[in-house]
């Protein structure tokens, strides 16, 4: 599976329309629009949409946007949609983890299971099936053999009770063709994914992560923030090197609209030739672009609006799915 800084081919999204779960579903859809107006800047984008939202999609996008009619349950493609991967042959295929709707948290959810296959059937792409219950959004990879996990997802009893986390990282390692796996340890406050990786940590390169953080003595997530790094900072990649470790702040907590909402600026996409990044209209935006633009020097950083997408649970990251380039 190849890093996700490496150039696109395109980039999936899903339009939302599991409409009971957003506080505005309009300014949802335009939040979700945004993105992809803001990721099609820089790559083609293609946007699943069930039939019956067909023409409002096309509303709120406009005509630069390709869209894919599909039956679909919601809208958080990372999660739903094929993991691309390329052979030494330079050949596509798409990993289909099973899919279950985060530990059968909303329902229905059979034609999400079913996305990445169809999705991978129009491309006329291979699809490789995997029994394992897992997201897209539980992992990252480096592509050179290292992918970043945690220990509270995937072996969760609501996914995978029967797998050890032995079976669980030999299957993560033979589908994906990484050949080590780091567990972290899991947000214990996300009782949406169970602790998904992409909320707190990813590769910026080969031997770097950017690792969400606190600076706020009261935050009750901090402690947690500093173990991931205290633990990075012990460990190596696959190649055998220590970890160049970077952050980005969390959102301050006095932005969440309710239990479910994303505070993470880790939660970005890379684009080509940029980086999609969350904007909460606060302060801490500015301080987050200057951030990504250092860590970043050669990609623009596009600011997004992303408030009525987090209160769903989640961010750019979460509903953006990358097809490499073969």
């Amino acid at each position: 599976m190849p890093a996700e800084w490496t150039p696109h081919e395109r980039c999936w999204m899903a339009w939302p329309c599991r409409e009971a779960m957003w506080h505005d579903f309009e300014a949802t859809c335009g939040n979700y629009a945004a993105v992809a107006q803001a990721i099609a800047r820089f790559e083609p984008l293609t946007m699943v949409v069930p039939p019956r939202l067909a023409s409002q999609a096309r509303d709120y996008l406009g005509s630069d946007i390709e869209l894919l009619e599909l039956p679909i349950d919601d809208s958080w493609a990372r999660d739903s949609g094929p993991n691309f991967v390329i052979n030494a042959a330079g050949d596509l295929a798409g990993v289909c983890f099973r899919f279950n709707a985060w530990g059968e948290k909303y329902s229905p959810y059979d034609q999400d299971a079913l996305l990445a296959p169809r999705i991978l059937d129009h491309l006329g792409v291979r699809a490789i099936a995997s029994e394992l219950i897992a997201e897209g959004g539980g992992i990252c990879v480096d592509g050179e053999g290292t992918l970043l996990t945690t220990d509270t997802c995937f072996p969760h009893q609501n996914r995978n009770p029967d797998w050890s986390r032995d079976r669980i990282e030999a299957e993560l390692m033979e589908k994906l063709g990484v050949s080590k796996v780091i567990w972290l340890p899991g947000d214990p406050l996300d009782n949406e994914t169970d602790g998904h990786i992409d909320g707190i940590a990813t590769f910026a390169g080969p031997g770097k992560i950017i690792v969400e953080s606190s600076r706020d003595a009261s935050d009750p997530r901090k402690p947690y923030f500093d173990s991931l790094r205290d633990q990075l900072a012990q460990e190596t990649d696959a190649r055998g090197r220590r970890f160049e470790l970077l952050t980005l702040p969390e959102a301050p907590e006095d932005c969440a609209l309710g239990e479910r909402f994303c505070l993470s600026y880790v939660n970005f996409y890379y684009a080509n030739g940029a980086v999609i990044a969350p904007s909460y209209g606060i302060p801490t935006d500015d301080e987050v672009r200057e951030r990504l633009q250092t860590y970043f020097p050669d990609r623009e950083i596009a600011m997004v609006p992303v408030t009525d997408i987090a209160i769903g649970g989640g961010g750019i990251h979460c509903i953006t799915q990358q097809q490499p380039l073969v």
